[in-house]
């Protein structure tokens, strides 16, 4: 299969991008989605590559990936939606759950498949009037920051040095052409000088003299603060752990309604406290250049790769049959900003295909021939029975313990696993040339790598999931 990548590189130069400046709103048309961007100031990002250190090769790392053993009464089937690889090209730089009405609020360019209509004014009410990719019908937005291949650097640093080169050589070629012509005057003036030596010192004068040539010779302060509209309560803001977390928004206020059980469990209204994508401090818009035709960001650069395989597999639990997940519930996998918040919430994301079962780590992979390299994103999967959201928009649905039960108080629903493979050539591998889009600050961290979902499936749709997982089935729609 062939690598598929964002159309069209009319690149500009990395410098000139980053001192891009000017106020006002610029429009992105990729496809059909319109995408939006504040201009500004921008901020201190990195434009280059990943250290090499932060690539490894997969066939030197032990398995580390330990699955609880299934226990009497799991549920131990799958059941895997089809919403394709984002053929459509829907790609913007928000995150309607963490910053809500924030354009450009994620500073880095997410890759959507399911809901059509996400962008950063997402609410529950345009969520469920929206189309969607999934052949099933499932309307759940899944989203995760693209990954590029640059090669750039590698070509900017060969032009220096050709450059460096021919310059060198004009130098060398220059000398040596100053050289010859003063052997012959030197050989010109040792005949005048048997003659008349006054001349002949004049003259050497002069030639020393006419043998000189001339010579030729971005911080962000980004930070935004939502609104919650939560019918449901909001929960304050522990980190999963339980531990009060410095990134945490600040709790608002919502509205409590009531939850139709038998129906689509209908809590209603605009989820999203402000704050760090993936859970944080409050934040204002942040203030950048615009994306360029190729959805590029500033420290964001390079061809899109579209992944050449999406499975997204709802699973079970090891220890219990799951309940159904309430609708509009968000989800969060990973922290975009682990650099800023720790490692807490991160999660080791870095595999390749025929290793995803056993190895997974928080670096970039470089996979032997025949493999691919891979994203997995297992999301949390005990939800508080209450609240769609919370302020950290983590503390209401937590991940298991090491056994696989969830902790008193809390319920297990149907695991999301999102899978995502790349045809990266492995020369770009073993070069260090494909990196996630991230925040400026996190310069491509693969630890930072995160992902989002929102569950917008109907009630007939949540109920073949619950069913198919609880029975043991494998399904696919």
């Amino acid at each position: 299969m062939a690598r598929d990548s964002y159309e069209g590189r009319h690149r500009v130069s990395r410098k000139a991008k980053l001192t891009t400046g000017g106020l006002g709103l610029a429009v992105l048309t990729v496809g059909a989605l319109a995408v939006f961007t504040t201009t500004g100031s921008p901020p201190q990002a990195s434009a280059d590559n990943p250290d090499q250190s932060q690539f490894v090769d997969i066939t030197t790392v032990e398995p580390n990936v330990n699955e609880p053993e299934a226990q009497e009464g799991a549920s131990g089937g799958t059941f895997t939606v089809d919403c394709g690889r984002n053929e459509n090209g829907h790609f913007n730089p928000d995150n309607f759950i963490a910053q809500p009405g924030v354009r450009n609020g994620a500073q880095h360019l997410h890759d959507y498949v399911g809901n059509l209509s996400t962008d950063a004014d997402s609410n529950n009410q345009s969520l469920q009037a929206a189309g969607t990719t999934c052949a099933n019908g499932d309307k759940s937005a899944y989203f995760w920051p693209v990954v590029r291949i640059d090669t750039d650097d590698a070509a900017e640093g060969e032009a220096e040095q050709q450059q460096d080169n021919a310059e060198e050589a004009q130098a060398e070629q220059a000398g040596q052409s100053g050289n010859r012509n003063q052997d012959g005057r030197q050989a010109g003036n040792q005949d005048e000088q048997a003659a008349e030596p006054d001349a002949a010192d004049a003259g050497a004068a002069d030639a020393g003299a006419q043998e000189q040539d001339g010579q030729a010779a971005d911080e962000q302060g980004a930070q935004e603060q939502g609104a919650q509209n939560q019918r449901g309560r909001g929960q304050g803001g522990q980190d999963q752990n339980g531990g009060q977390g410095d990134d945490q928004g600040q709790e608002q206020p919502g509205d409590q309604g009531d939850q139709n059980q038998g129906g689509d469990q209908g809590q209603d209204g605009d989820q999203g406290q402000g704050g760090d994508e993936n859970g944080g401090g409050q934040e204002e818009d942040p203030a950048l250049p615009p994306q360029d035709e190729n959805g590029e960001l500033p420290g964001n650069e390079g061809e899109i790769q579209r992944p050449a395989k999406v499975d997204i597999t709802f699973r079970g639990s090891p220890v219990t049959e799951v309940e159904a997940m309430p609708k509009f519930l968000r989800v969060l996998y990973g922290d975009a900003k682990v650099t800023t918040n720790g490692p807490g919430n991160a999660q080791e994301s870095w595999t390749c295909s025929g290793f995803e079962d056993q190895v997974r780590i928080d670096k970039y992979t470089i996979c032997p021939e025949g493999s691919d390299v891979m994203r997995v994103h297992d999301f949390p999967s005990c939800w508080d029975g209450e609240n769609i959201d919370s302020a950290n928009h983590r503390t209401h649905i937590v991940y298991p313990n090491e056994n696989g039960q969830c902790e008193d108080g809390f319920t297990a629903v149907p695991q999301l696993r999102i899978s995502l493979t790349y045809e990266i050539p492995r020369e770009i591998q073993v070069a260090g040339q494909y990196k996630v889009d991230a925040f400026p600050e996190e310069d491509h961290n693969p630890f930072s790598d995160h992902d989002d979902f929102a569950n917008v499936m109907s009630n007939a749709i949540m109920n073949r999931v619950v069913d198919c997982i609880n029975s043991g089935r494998t399904c696919n729609e």
